[in-house]
């Protein structure tokens, strides 16, 4: 489990109505298709020795003693195998026939595991066959040759390296109190299910959502695969499906209705599924009185790691089927925080300033929608641009021209004078283009904002974004500090994003050609000298890295806690068409430099909405002393 991720996979075999060694034939050769693929688990449909649809053939000894011998062949065919398999088939222990799953390794029966749940409506008559799990006394006996112990109590198996997982068969899942809600708050960290349910018309719809909605609300991963083409037709069609899902997510899933074996190998992400159940205190309040008897699985031979997963580069974009919905939403949490300090303080006034780039941009139009939202004029809105030494003409006319369009107050005022006599009141060289000349320039604009505020008895609405905290890449006391923020949420690809879908918005026709402009502007504070030819000449991104690259680690690393030689590998693999190892270690190890002595300046943070999963508000997501070291994380990435 390098990394944390485990490679499972999904088995649909073709199957022969009461053929076992036809059936038998087909999952072996899955399983030494799934193994040569460097699959550690494999799970079969339900009662896949035999087929599913046997009816009152389960009472024929001679099919119950072929399965066994079924089992027992492929005891032997995995005995220099290194995968487990998980298949199904009909069992008698004692007086009664189980319909269990076989968890087998290396030639050993691990464990058996029977159906609780046994479905006897509509078109199911499994109690006419099957007694339940809860019938099942413990007890040891032998099955095809091995000794195994089975009892009612909940099974969680353990791989060699540490992944956990846990067995329900088809009907569970469907159960008010499905068995995997134990398992997995007893440690299971994916649920593999071995199923026979058939097509109806809307079904398959609904059993995608229940799958999703179990994984998600047990923070586990879920490993489905039912029984397909071969099975009886009389009454019913299995349609096949081979699901693979991760915390509400479907990471991979078979073709329905194929004539062919269906295999669907995918990772799961282990680490990433402890991260949510750490970080989530309902989960670990829901974990008293669970318990699960432990079976521990034999080791494996290592394999060489290789990434099969996909990765978003972009992990803070929304998909694009949910584009609209999601931009609305984001942009709704941000005017509606706004909206209730404006009302909280019987404010009419925002003052904010203009800069023509991407942060200034999203906060004037997050004001603007608010503005209109309370019904005020937007004439209380005064926006101020302040040019300085490196204001471009490009920002500076993008910037009166947003302004004029929307409607609002505007006001322009020059910073050079009141910073060229501070720089000579406090002894500074103007030629000397520091930090302090920097900064000064930042401060004297925050200084204004604050001041015009006061002034006119309105608020300052700070534009700083997440990213921007994320790496301190704003000046202590200067654009770091306003009244409220509502960017404070926002990674800057999604600021980018954001105005990109405002743009397209009829409600904005009018400014779509300035918006645009805006976000192709080069990033840049702007707070040294133009080139000759009047362009930016000081651009963030060549100074602290990519900005994409600076989210993708926030992401991995805020979200869910990973070591930054996991993020060095998932980076590698989102960015391996754009970024070279060296440029991606280079900027992983400013981050991580960064993300640790800045923290100072997060510990006072303003107030503002938290808009996604990832927040570094001191009074919510994160709280970090400004004084730990990054001697750890720097020595990791060193070693990358």
């Amino acid at each position: 489990m390098k990394y944390g991720l485990i490679k499972v996979a999904a088995a649909i075999p073709g199957v022969r109505v009461a053929d076992v060694e036809y059936n038998v034939q087909q999952i072996e050769s899955l399983i030494a298709q799934a193994e040569g693929r460097g699959a550690e688990v494999i799970v079969f449909p339900e009662l896949s020795l035999t087929g599913y649809s046997c009816q009152d053939l389960f009472r024929q000894q001679l099919l119950l003693d072929k399965a066994e011998e079924g089992l027992l062949v492929l005891l032997d065919f995995t005995r220099k195998l290194d995968i487990i398999a998980v298949v199904g088939l009909p069992v008698r222990i004692g007086s009664l026939l189980y319909n269990c799953a076989a968890v087998i390794q290396h030639g050993a029966l691990l464990g058996l595991v029977a159906k609780t749940y046994l479905p006897n409506y509509g078109e199911f008559y499994e109690k006419r066959w099957f007694a339940s799990n809860t019938d099942l006394m413990e007890q040891d006996i032998y099955l095809a040759g091995s000794p195994v112990h089975v009892s009612a109590a909940p099974q969680v198996f353990r791989t060699c390296d540490g992944a956990c997982f846990g067995i329900e068969i088809c009907e569970d899942v469907w159960a008010p109190l499905p068995p995997s809600n134990n398992l997995a708050l007893a440690g299971a960290d994916f649920i593999l299910n071995l199923s026979a349910t058939d097509e109806l018309i809307g079904k398959h719809d609904y059993l995608v959502s229940l799958l999703a909605q179990q994984s998600a609300r047990m923070m586990c991963g879920y490993v489905y695969s039912s029984c397909g083409f071969g099975e009886s037709t009389q009454d019913v069609v299995y349609g096949g499906n081979a699901l693979i899902f991760e915390n509400g997510r479907l990471l991979s899933q078979a073709e329905r209705f194929s004539l062919d074996p269906q295999l669907r190998i995918q990772q799961i992400d282990v680490d990433r599924l402890r991260a949510e159940r750490q970080n989530n205190t309902t989960f670990r309040t829901a974990q008293d009185g669970a318990l699960a008897q432990l079976v521990e699985c034999k080791p494996i031979t290592p394999r060489d790691f290789e990434l099969i997963r996909s990765v978003n580069p972009h992990p803070f974009i929304p998909s694009d089927d949910r584009m609209a919905q999601s931009c609305e939403e984001i942009l709704s949490i941000q005017t509606m925080g706004l909206v209730k300090r404006l009302q909280h303080t019987h404010c009419d006034k925002a003052v904010i300033g203009i800069s023509g780039g991407l942060d200034s941009t999203l906060a004037l139009l997050v004001i603007v929608r608010a503005f209109d939202k309370l019904g005020l004029s937007r004439k209380g809105i005064i926006g101020i641009t302040m040019p300085g030494f490196g204001t471009t003409d490009r920002t500076h006319h993008n910037a009166v021209k947003l302004m004029e369009s929307l409607g609002i107050t505007q006001r322009e005022i020059s910073i050079a004078k009141a910073v060229k006599q501070h720089f000579e009141d406090i002894g500074h060289n103007m030629q000397s283009h520091d930090v302090t000349y920097e900064n000064s320039q930042a401060r004297e604009r925050t200084q204004i904002l604050m001041d015009v505020a006061n002034q006119v008895g309105g608020m300052v609405i700070g534009t700083g974004d997440l990213s921007e905290l994320s790496l301190g890449w704003c000046t202590y006391n200067g654009d770091h500090m306003s009244m409220y923020g509502v960017n404070g949420g926002v990674p800057k690809t999604l600021v980018q994003y954001l105005i990109r879908y405002m743009a397209r918005l009829p409600h904005f026709a009018q400014q779509r050609d300035t918006l645009i402009d805006v976000v192709d502007t080069p990033i840049s504070p702007e707070l040294t000298p133009a080139d000759a030819e009047g362009n930016i000449q000081q651009k963030t991104e060549d100074l602290v890295g990519p900005y994409e690259l600076h989210d993708f680690f926030l992401y991995y690393m805020m979200r869910y806690g990973f070591r930054p030689q996991k993020v060095f590998m998932l980076a590698k693999h989102a960015f391996k068409d754009s970024y070279d190892d060296d440029t991606i270690k280079k900027w992983l190890t400013t981050f991580c430099r960064r993300f640790f002595n800045q923290q100072f300046k997060r510990s006072c943070m303003p107030d503002g909405p938290k808009v996604g999963s990832v927040s570094l508000s001191p009074r919510g997501d994160w709280r970090m002393p400004s004084d730990a070291v990054s001697t750890l994380w720097l020595k990791e990435c060193e070693e990358v």
